[in-house]
Parts: structure tokens; C-alpha cells; sequence
């Protein structure tokens, strides 16, 4: 077979590229499975700090261990003044995700240990970018507001935290549990493509908050993490209100005769629909519920009844993820950074991984330009 006539699977799609043991999706239940546990168990019955353990360790942690792990991230939460003069430098007109990103690399920066890749020191990383993500995404929101650092407070949950420091006040028990259903359900899913760059840089022998920056960068586009956002802009044009569902099914023939993506629906994992929609889904008619929005309800089901009916095609998480995120009162651009602050816990876990048995990353490529010339 000749060079230009090889197999390529662009996009290595359906190429296992190395195995893990932290996260699948199984076709039997099509369940995604957090080291064996169900996701949805997991929002139903568990903490987001009991989660990211569990990614971490392997195991669930007991009474003892979540109380040390919960100390340890409580007391690193505070804005380091340097991270908080670097985003002030910022414009306003910047991306969240930009803010995210580059606050990521100056927590490194300052890290005396960056270039420690043993296992207790990426463990050490990985709670402090834990610790800490909630309050860049926070503050950044409120600066855009010409709104006040609210301070980290030690006697909250994270859920509750991350809370308090975006709006100054801890919502009510329903706002927050779909808040933490929202953080497990975004905490991991196996080699995704910001997983995957993470996995590439620490395969080079790279440090975990390089890793971590370039899984930013990646987790910002909309057919990744960006597609909670998208969701929101496509429910604004649409616009809330009655008649919405009317509406919605006219929007969709006219985005679909103009060939535009639809932004959340659809998943190359799942091919039953994504089994993480469910509880997300539950948690946001609570909210909906609670905050008396009946347009939203109605919105969200025409345009998911249309799409269903025109292309077949289901909803991913970012679909009802995006409303939620909408209703609790943060900015549609805020909606990616919750992702990273979620999200971290999965890629530290990847990141572990791939240095405790690494290779590296390093694909071949088909060349197909022209042949080998001379110059004259």
C-alpha cells in the first residue's frame, strides 16, 4: 500500500491510544463509571470532595480520610495576592477561560515544587488546583460586575463555597445540590480531548500545571467544554417566554437549512444518549421549579422534541448543564470555567496516571503534500 493510500482514523477516532483505570463508559449499562462506581449513584449519594478522592485514590475515602482531605483543601482555598494581581491585569473583553488559563500558570509558577512529578507531590498539585479554581472562577465573574474579592470561607463545603464566593450568599439547599450534581457529573469521562492533551504534555515529562494549562486551552472550544455555553446562546436567540417551544421548532428548521451544529446534542461515546442527562435533567426542573421558571421547562423540551424528531439525535450534558448554570445566576461565559473547576479532578487523575506508567504521546502522521524537490 502506498504512503497516501494508508488508513487514516482522523481524529483518532476509535483508536485506543494506552488504558486506564479511571473512568468508562459501559455499553451493557451505559452507565459512565467513575473507578467502577456509576455517576449517577455517585450525585445522588455523594460530596464532590468524596468524588474527586475517589479519582484520585481508587477508593472512596472514610469518615477519617474526608475529614483530613477536607482540612487540607479547606485551608488552601484563599486567592493568592500575586494570582489576584495577574487577573486584575487582565481586560475585562478576555475570555474566563483565558483568565482560567493563565491563572492555572501562575499557581504553577509560584509552586516551589512544579518540577516534582512524585507521586505525593502531583497528589499535593492536584488539591491545590482543586482548592483553588473556585475562587479564580469566582472572582473573575464578579470583576466583570465591578463587584468585590469575596474572601473563602472554611466552614463550607465546596459546592457551598464556590457558591458564596461568586454571589455573597449560600443558596438555598436545592440551588446547592444541583450545583454539586453538576460538579460530579462534569468531574471526568476517560480520553476526551483536554484529557487527552493533558495525557500528551505529561507524557513528554512535562509538569502537572503545564498539563493542566493545555487541557484549558483545549476544554475551551465549543465542541468540547465550550458547548455549555453554546447551549445558552442558542436558548437566547430562541428567547424565553411563551410560545417557546413553537419557537424553538422554528429556530431549529432554520439553523438546520443554514447547516449550523447544533450545540449540545450528541456524543461519539454514547450512542443510547448520554446516561449523565438524567440526573442532570432532574436537577435543573428543581431549580426551574424553585426559581418559577416555567419558559425554561418549555424551551428546553420543544427544542429537544425537535431535534429529536428532525435528526434522531440526543441530548449531551451540556443541554440542561447550560439552563441550570443560567439559573443559579452565573454569566453564560462563566459556564466553561465551572467546567474546569469540575473538571480538574478527572484531569490530575489522567495526569497521575500517565506518569506512573508513561510513554510518549507521539502519533505518525500520512504526508500528502508534494514530492521531494530541488531547489535550482
Amino acid at each position: 500500500m502506498s504512503e497516501n493510500k494508508q488508513e487514516i482514523y482522523k481524529g483518532l477516532a476509535g483508536v485506543p491510544v494506552d488504558y486506564t483505570a479511571v473512568s468508562k463508559v459501559n455499553p451493557e449499562s451505559n452507565s459512565l463509571l467513575y473507578r467502577g462506581y456509576p455517576v449517577q449513584e455517585l450525585a445522588a449519594k455523594k460530596s464532590f470532595e468524596e468524588v474527586a478522592w475517589l479519582l484520585w485514590k481508587d477508593e472512596l475515602p472514610n469518615a477519617s480520610e474526608l475529614a483530613g482531605f477536607e482540612k487540607q483543601e479547606r485551608s488552601m482555598r484563599a486567592l493568592d495576592d500575586a494570582v489576584k494581581r495577574v487577573i486584575d491585569e487582565l481586560p475585562l473583553t478576555a475570555h474566563p477561560m483565558d483568565v482560567c488559563r493563565t491563572a492555572v500558570s501562575v499557581i504553577g509558577a509560584m509552586d516551589p515544587s512544579a518540577d516534582d512529578a512524585s507521586p505525593a507531590a502531583n497528589l499535593a498539585k492536584s488539591i491545590r488546583l482543586f482548592a483553588k479554581l473556585p475562587a479564580v472562577v469566582a472572582y473573575d465573574q464578579r470583576r466583570r460586575h465591578q463587584l468585590p474579592l469575596i474572601e473563602a470561607r472554611e466552614d463550607l463545603d465546596y459546592s457551598s463555597n464556590f457558591l458564596w464566593m461568586t454571589f455573597g450568599e449560600i443558596p438555598e439547599a436545592q440551588v446547592v445540590d444541583a450545583f454539586r450534581v453538576s460538579l460530579i457529573l462534569y468531574a471526568e469521562h476517560s480520553f476526551n480531548a483536554s484529557t487527552f492533551t493533558a495525557r500528551v504534555i505529561t507524557s513528554t515529562l512535562s509538569d502537572l500545571y503545564s498539563a493542566v494549562t493545555g487541557a484549558v486551552g483545549a476544554l475551551k472550544g465549543p465542541l468540547h467544554g465550550g458547548a455549555n455555553e453554546a447551549v445558552l446562546h442558542i436558548f437566547n436567540e430562541i428567547g424565553f417566554g411563551p410560545d417557546a417551544a413553537t419557537r424553538a421548532e422554528a429556530w431549529l428548521e432554520q439553523a438546520l437549512a443554514e447547516k449550523r451544529k447544533i450545540m449540545g446534542f450528541g456524543h461519539r461515546v454514547y450512542k443510547s444518549g448520554d446516561s449523565r442527562v438524567p440526573t442532570m435533567r432532574k436537577s435543573m426542573v428543581e431549580l426551574i421549579k424553585y426559581y418559577n421558571r416555567p419558559d425554561v421547562l418549555e424551551l428546553y423540551e420543544g427544542l429537544e422534541a425537535a431535534m429529536t424528531e428532525r435528526k434522531g439525535i440526543l441530548p449531551n450534558l451540556d443541554y440542561p448543564s447550560g439552563p441550570a448554570y443560567h439559573l443559579m445566576g452565573f454569566d453564560t461565559l462563566t459556564f466553561t470555567p465551572i467546567f474546569v473547576a469540575a473538571r480538574i479532578t478527572g484531569w490530575t487523575a489522567h495526569i497521575m496516571e500517565q506518569a506512573a506508567s508513561n510513554a510518549l504521546i507521539r502519533p505518525l502522521s500520512v504526508y500528502n503534500g508534494v514530492g521531494e524537490r530541488h531547489l535550482e
